[in-house]
């Protein structure tokens, strides 16, 4: 794992906003929200489309920088990093796993779990070990060499949870990682982020499923680009104006990342 310790928290974020300028408009996202992510930690993030869910999980990712507040990841202040250096500590630090997967097409399950590493300078040898490795422990280990177009969905979520663990991150970002997946085969990538989080991954998700959402230990709810319940959130604290919908932050406001 990354250099964080029970003393260091993975992520902390002290009232930060997100303003996006949309055709000469002003449109707050988030408007001052503080949350710590803890090592071994397990967030389920939830909110109605527009909440500013979706803007947050891109700020903890170090996907896009705050506004305004402080944000720091890995132990480091994202304001003081240049963009080279940001996706430097992405690489080391978080894993990210996406609802509709973004695997590249025409490559293995094997290189796609490896390409990660080329951004540490690996060389080829090492890079294919630690992906068979990280394919073995989700079990795909028969698949390495199949592309996602030769593979179910659950196989291919399972291949990019191995792709997002390949850097050995502290933290796990998921965005609804089951959305495109059959009720069986989201329990089944349940049940390995748990097992994960149990062997010290801390695992934030957002989703919009209170089932998804009840299994994990913290919950905060969103609304109108501020956290409005926090941990715990039990589900007599839902109402019909939380109900969980998907949201996105603008695409053009976030940074490449390796």
């Amino acid at each position: 794992m990354t250099e964080c310790t029970e003393r260091s928290p993975a992520i902390v974020a002290t009232d930060v906003s997100r303003i996006y300028q949309l055709e000469g408009v002003s449109v707050p996202a988030l408007r001052g929200v503080s949350l710590t992510v803890e090592p071994g930690d397990y967030l389920a993030i939830v909110g109605t489309s527009g909440s500013g869910k979706s803007t947050l999980m891109h700020l903890l990712g170090g996907l896009d920088r705050p506004t305004t507040g402080t944000l720091v990841i890995g132990g480091r202040d994202v304001a003081t990093l240049s963009a080279p250096e940001m996706a430097r500590l992405r690489n080391e630090t978080v894993g990210f796993v996406f609802q509709s997967f973004h695997l590249l097409a025409r490559t293995t399950a094997l290189d796609n779990v490896a390409l990660p590493l080329v951004y540490r300078g690996l060389g080829r040898r090492e890079r294919r070990e630690r992906a068979m490795a990280m394919l073995q422990r989700v079990g795909l280990a028969h698949r390495m060499n199949h592309r996602p177009n030769q593979m179910s969905g659950g196989e291919q979520q399972r291949v990019a949870i191995a792709r997002a663990l390949v850097t050995d991150p502290s933290v796990l970002l998921a965005d609804e990682p089951t959305g495109n997946l059959d009720s069986a085969t989201g329990q089944s990538i349940l049940s390995l982020l748990e097992s994960l989080n149990a062997e010290g991954v801390a695992v934030v998700l957002v989703t919009h499923e209170r089932d998804v959402a009840a299994r994990a230990r913290r919950q905060i709810v969103m609304r109108d680009g501020l956290i409005v319940a926090g941990d715990p959130v039990s589900s007599a604290g839902w109402s019909s104006a939380d109900t969980p919908e998907e949201s996105s932050a603008p695409p053009s406001s976030v940074e490449a990342a390796p």
